[in-house]
C-alpha cells in the first residue's frame, strides 16, 4: 500500500488564499498540539505573505510566531514557502541576505523550505537551495506550473532534471492557479517520476474545481504527497479538504498516515474561526465558489482575493470582470510568466491600472519596468516589443543573474540599526519591509510583548 503524504496548509496558504493572511497566532494556538498529533507529513505555517501580514496587519513579530509554533509542534516538520532570491519580499536580494535569512529560518524552527522562482529561472534559487542544505534542512525545489503556448510536459521534465542536478531533496509541482487538468496531472507526475529519482509533491488550489480530481490522478501516477486544507478553510481559492482527500485516498487503496478522528477535532476548532472571518467580511463568498472561468484568467487564489480587496478599496468592484479579462492580455505582453508571487501581483495590478485609467500602459508599474529590464530573471517568452521599449526607455536590459549585480547589505544594515535593535531577525525584517518594519521594531522595543506571549505558549504546552 503506497503512502501519500499530506501537508496541511491551514496555517499558511489556506489562510492566505481565503482571508488574505489575517489569522493571528492566538486564533490557532490552542489547536497546534492536535495538528502536531494528527500524522501530517508537514505543517505549512510560514513564508508566503505571512511575514508581511504579521507586521503590517496583526502586530505580530513573524519570528516570534515561528518560534512559538515550534515550541508546541515538536514532532511534525514545519514547512515554509520561499520565493528564491526574492525571499518573502517582491524584489531580489543580495546573496548575503538570502543566506542569513535561511540560516535564521532553520534556526528558529523551519524544517522544510519549499523554494521557487516565479519564472522557473533556476539561477534564482541556486543560493537558497545551497544554503538550505548547508543548514541541514530539506530543500524542496519547485516547478511553477502554468499553461501557455510555451509551456509543456517536455519543458517541465527538463526543469525537474535541473532541480535534481542542483541537489534538491524533493520536487513540488506548484499549481498555484488550480489549472492542472486531471489527466495532465497523471501524465506529468508519471513522466517526472520516470525522469528523476526524487519524491514528487503536487500543490494545487480548488479555484476551478479540478484539484481533487487532479490529486487522485496524481496518486494513481505515483505522487508522493499533496497539499490539503482542513475543510473549514478549504475549497474555493484554497486547497482541497484534508478530510475528503484522506478518506477518498484510503478508499482507493492508499495510506495517508493521518488520524481521521483528530481531523474532525481540528475542523471543529476552525469552524468558529471561519465564522469570525465571515462576519468581519474578510472571508468573501466570491473566493469560496469554484470559478472555471479562471481556466482562462489563470488567477491564483491569493491573487484573486487581493484583487477583490483592491477593487473594493477603490470602490470599483464593478470592474472585476474587466480586470479579469485584461489579466491574460497583460500576461501575454510580458512573455507568459506564471502567475505566482511576485508576478501575479505585477500582472494583476498592471491589469487593474490599465482598466481603471482607461488606457493600456498609460502608467507602467515600476515593478513591471524592472521585470522588463531583467531584474526578476529571464522571461519565459518574448516580451511585447512596444511594451519593452516603453518600459526600458534609456535603460539597458540585464542579461545575467541580477543578484550578481547587488552588493552585500546585511552587515551594513545591522550597523545602521544598532541603536534600535541588536537582533539579526529584526535586521532581516527591516531589509524585507523597511517602511513598516522600522516602526514595528521601535514599538516592539518600547512595548515588549514577547515574554508575555511566551508565557501564554508555555501554558498551552503544559
Amino acid at each position: 500500500m503506497k503512502n501519500i503524504h499530506i501537508t496541511e496548509t491551514v496555517l499558511r496558504d489556506a489562510n492566505q488564499s481565503l482571508i488574505a493572511t489575517r489569522m493571528a497566532f492566538e486564533q490557532f494556538a490552542p489547536i497546534l498540539r492536535d495538528l502536531d498529533d494528527a500524522g501530517y507529513h508537514s505543517l505549512e505555517c510560514w513564508g508566503g505573505a505571512t511575514f508581511d501580514s504579521c507586521i503590517r496587519y496583526l502586530n505580530e513579530d513573524p519570528w516570534d510566531r515561528l518560534r512559538n509554533i515550534k515550541r508546541i509542534v515538536t514532532k511534525t516538520p514545519l514547512q515554509m514557502l520561499l520565493r528564491g532570491q526574492n525571499l518573502l519580499g517582491y524584489k531580489h536580494y543580495p546573496d548575503d541576505v538570502v543566506r542569513n535569512f535561511i540560516k535564521l529560518a532553520v534556526y528558529n524552527g523551519i524544517d522544510i523550505l519549499r523554494i521557487f522562482d516565479a519564472l522557473n529561472d533556476y539561477r534564482n534559487i541556486e543560493v537558497a537551495i545551497d544554503e538550505t542544505k548547508k543548514q541541514g534542512a530539506h530543500a524542496q525545489g519547485c516547478i511553477v506550473y502554468t499553461v501557455s503556448p510555451i509551456h509543456n510536459i517536455e519543458n517541465y521534465i527538463k526543469l525537474s532534471k535541473e532541480l535534481e542536478n542542483m541537489g534538491a531533496d524533493s520536487i513540488c509541482i506548484k499549481d498555484m492557479a488550480g489549472l492542472i487538468m486531471p489527466q495532465t496531472a497523471y501524465e506529468l507526475v508519471k513522466s517526472i517520476k520516470e525522469a528523476v529519482k526524487l519524491p514528487i509533491y503536487l500543490h494545487s488550489h480548488s479555484t476551478n474545481g479540478l484539484a481533487e480530481m487532479a490529486y487522485l490522478k496524481a496518486a494513481e501516477a505515483g505522487v508522493d504527497g499533496i497539499d490539503c486544507a482542513i475543510s473549514a478553510f478549504s475549497s474555493g481559492t484554497s486547497q482541497p479538504p484534508t478530510e475528503s482527500m484522506h478518506y477518498s485516498l484510503e478508499a482507493a487503496g492508499f495510506s495517508t498516515g493521518v488520524n481521521g478522528k483528530l481531523l474532525k477535532k481540528i475542523n471543529d476548532f476552525f469552524k468558529p474561526v471561519r465564522e469570525h472571518f465571515t462576519k468581519t467580511g474578510e472571508l468573501d463568498s466570491k473566493v469560496l465558489t469554484p470559478q472555471p472561468e479562471a481556466l482562462t484568467y489563470q488567477i491564483p487564489g491569493g491573487m484573486l482575493s487581493n484583487m477583490i480587496s483592491q477593487l473594493k478599496a477603490q470602490n470599483s468592484i464593478d470592474k472585476l470582470d474587466e480586470v479579469l479579462a485584461e489579466v491574460p492580455r497583460v500576461r501575454e505582453d510580458l512573455g507568459y510568466p506564471p502567475l505566482v508571487t511576485p508576478m501575479s501581483q505585477m500582472v494583476g495590478t498592471q491589469a487593474t491600472v490599465n482598466i481603471l485609467t482607461g488606457e493600456r500602459y498609460k502608467m507602467i508599474l515600476k515593478e513591471v519596468k524592472a521585470y522588463c529590464r531583467g531584474e526578476y530573471g529571464k522571461a519565459p517568452g518574448q516580451i511585447n516589443p512596444d511594451l519593452m521599449e516603453k518600459a526600458l526607455g534609456e535603460d539597458k536590459p540585464i542579461t545575467g543573474r541580477f543578484a550578481d549585480t547587488l552588493e552585500p547589505i546585511f552587515n551594513k544594515t545591522k550597523e545602521e540599526l544598532k541603536d534600535i535593535t541588536s537582533s539579526n531577525e529584526d535586521v532581516l525584517s527591516y531589509i524585507l519591509f523597511p517602511q513598516i518594519a522600522e516602526n514595528f521594531i521601535k514599538e516592539k522595543k518600547k512595548n515588549p510583548t514577547t515574554d508575555e506571549l511566551r508565557r501564554e505558549v508555555k501554558a498551552i504546552v503544559v
